[in-house]
């Protein structure tokens, strides 16, 4: 078929001229009658009959384009005839199979690729490999993040086996593995030291609830509806109070309390430590820890895909059981003795409007982070995309069965989940199965966890303080958008200086006012000419503008013209401040009788687009001059390009001539 159009027109998908196209070895099929067609393109040359000599558009009988060819030269070559399709079927559906599903625009089969479940590709063994990948990286995570949080280790693997167990085969993000995460420690902290330890499970569990409502409310892209400047703000404060909060028990040393006590009392830890041996071996560890999780990565071979968390946990196991070192580990206790099931008076503190408000915080926190780690996520592969409503039901779903149980609460995990990815994991087994693995290590070897050091395990924490403080971000965002950069900073120190919660209302606070800021850009332009004072607005007029255009309405009163002229048509928005304020000014000088106002609003812009246009030069007025119809379209002219479509069916794999089908230019 030949376009006249400048951009190719491709045969895939279905068009009008010919029948849609089957990939792969499926056959096109229309009803219930399947027809194959030949399984790959003829080569280009002779042998196609398409192309070449006995092709009557191109070769010698093509007329060349000139002076003498009157209206695009002889007319163009008429298009092929299209192929007869084949009868429809009786029940009148168009074609079926999984390319035809495609081809109409349809979401491909779920068994197909990139469905989220089980494909064509799937490996049993990779799985199960990726799932002890993550549970590799899980199991120190988990860990670190209980005892950071003040709560018992065991609480923080019963999350990560709810994590995986149950959020994990849910639908939403086929990839993301949730559990304990780090983002939430001082929240966590802040709650436990608050409200007590049983409180905990209460808070985690209307979380969850809430989180399922607003899944089923369809609510969950409303959290993609925040700045990025907050939201790398509000990563920024949560990762710097984690780095300095750790710093303590990497010495083997208790932390003082909130965020800014312990960056006051650094120092103070430094010369401590400095003067015992034991806590120097302890620091060593937790500080040889952090190197490994930014170097191991470099490490060539398949050494270097073992968890650096997991190698820095073996170097401290083995250094802590050498005589003579004595550094803290551990306390493991019992797993299902761990479990806190919340009673009636638990439940009764959601009177408490602290409680509640833990709650909230708790909700918005952790569905942000989940959703926010999702699109990342997505961005590591290219599966099914993710589920924004079913992710947070499922998310819910895992912090309501935390909270039952008393356990901490469960976010996506950036980590575990890129771990996930990298290993090549392609459905949800993968995830599931880590849960398993680490309901069974607890169960059968819960005495190893007694051996790690405690230092080692702020060490991994240290590190993830500083992923998400991400200092590179702030003079990338200062390049990119210094409005920005002022509320991400603002935000991180918001969070510093006060709660999680509180600096994050901050921050979006912020966000809010530079948005309407940029959103309400006036022009405001002044001139006189003869006896008139002519002010003209354009752009959005609202209240946070109104200094700038009571200024401007004030000079031109004061240009003593007898005539004023306000033409506010080019206004896209004006607000009932604004509006009301120039009224009030046209009636002021009206009611002085020594001036006359002529006031366009933006209501006017239509009547003046129908206007007839003035009189040119003196004597008699002029007839009005028409609205000139607008120009139609030009026709194909010589410098025009003529693209052949190729309506035949093309395999996947690219035969010799299948390049033409995809739109090739002569």
């Amino acid at each position: 078929m030949l376009t006249g159009h400048g951009s190719p027109r491709h045969a895939r998908g279905r068009h009008a001229a010919g029948p849609p196209v089957t990939y792969g070895s499926g056959a096109l099929s229309y009803g219930g009658a399947d027809a194959p067609y030949e399984p790959a393109a003829p080569p280009y040359g002779a042998a196609d009959p398409s192309y070449g000599a006995a092709d009557p558009s191109y070769g010698a009988a093509d007329t060349p384009y000139g002076p003498a060819d009157a209206a695009y030269g002889a007319a163009p070559p008429p298009p092929p005839a299209p192929p007869a399709a084949p009868p429809a079927a009786p029940t009148g559906r168009g074609p079926t199979g999984r390319g035809a599903r495609a081809a109409r625009g349809g979401k491909p089969h779920p068994g197909g690729a990139g469905s989220g479940g089980t494909t064509r590709g799937f490996d049993l063994g990779t799985e199960i490999t990726a799932s002890f990948v993550v549970f590799l990286v899980a199991l120190p995570l988990c860990i670190g993040v209980a005892v950071a949080s003040g709560t018992p280790p065991e609480l923080g693997i019963i999350s990560g086996v709810v994590g995986g167990l149950v959020v994990g085969v849910a639908r939403g993000s086929s990839l993301q593995v949730s559990g304990p995460a780090a983002g939430l420690t001082a929240l966590v902290l802040e709650t436990v030291t608050e409200h007590g330890l049983a409180m905990l499970g209460v808070i985690v569990l209307a979380s969850g609830v809430l989180q399922i409502v607003l899944g089923l409310i369809r609510l969950g892209r409303l959290f993609q509806a925040i700045s990025v400047a907050v939201v790398q703000g509000m990563l920024a404060g949560i990762g710097l109070p984690l780095m300095f909060s750790q710093s303590y028990p990497l010495a083997d040393a208790r932390a003082p309390g909130s965020p800014l006590e312990n960056i006051a009392g650094f120092p103070g830890l430094v010369a401590d430590t400095l003067r015992d041996p034991q806590t120097m071996i302890a620091a060593g560890l937790g500080i040889a820890t952090i190197v490994l999780s930014f170097l191991w990565k470099k490490v060539p071979g398949p050494v270097g895909k073992v968890p650096a968390a997991l190698v820095a946990v073996g170097i401290g196991i083995a250094v802590a059981a050498l005589p003579g070192v004595e550094v803290k580990t551990l306390e493991v206790g019992n797993l299902f003795a761990s479990v806190q099931v919340p009673g009636a008076a638990e439940f009764a503190g959601l009177a408490d409007a602290a409680v509640l408000g833990a709650v909230l915080t708790f909700t918005v926190i952790a569905s942000a982070e989940s959703l926010f780690t999702a699109a990342a996520v997505d961005r590591m592969h290219d599966g099914a995309r993710t589920r924004y409503n079913s992710e947070l039901v499922a998310q819910g779903v895992g912090n309501t069965v935390c909270g039952f149980l008393g356990a901490l609460p469960v976010t996506a995990v950036v980590a575990r989940s890129s771990a996930n990815v990298q290993a090549g994991a392609k459905t949800r087994l993968s995830r599931t199965l880590h849960g398993l693995w680490l309901l069974g290590f607890a169960l059968l070897l819960p005495n190893v966890l007694a051996l790690v050091p405690i230092s080692v395990l702020a060490g991994v924490l240290v590190h993830s303080g500083w992923k998400l403080l991400a200092p590179q971000e702030f003079p990338k965002m200062w390049r990119q958008d210094r409005g920005e950069f002022v509320v991400m900073t603002l935000t991180t120190v918001a969070i510093v200086a006060t709660a999680l919660l509180e600096g994050v209302l901050i921050g979006l606070a912020a966000g809010v006012v530079l948005a309407a800021l940029r959103m309400s850009r006036t022009h405001v332009k002044e001139h006189t000419e003869g006896d008139t004072a002519h002010l003209t607005m354009a752009g959005n007029a609202t209240f946070l503008r109104l200094p700038q255009v009571i200024e401007a309405l004030e000079a031109i009163a004061a240009s003593g013209k007898p005539r004023i002229r306000l033409d506010l048509t080019g206004v896209t928005h004006l607000d009932h401040a604004c509006r009301s304020q120039i009224e009030e000014f046209a009636a002021q000088q009206r009611a002085s009788d020594a001036v006359a106002v002529e006031l366009l609003m933006p209501d006017d812009k239509a009547l003046r687009a129908t206007e007839p246009a003035p009189a040119v030069g003196p004597g008699p007025a002029a007839s009005p001059v028409p609205t000139p119809l607008p120009t139609p379209a030009p026709v194909p002219g010589p410098t025009a390009e003529w693209f052949y479509l190729d309506t035949r069916p093309v395999e996947e794999t690219r035969a010799p001539g299948a390049a033409f089908a995809r739109g090739m230019r002569y």
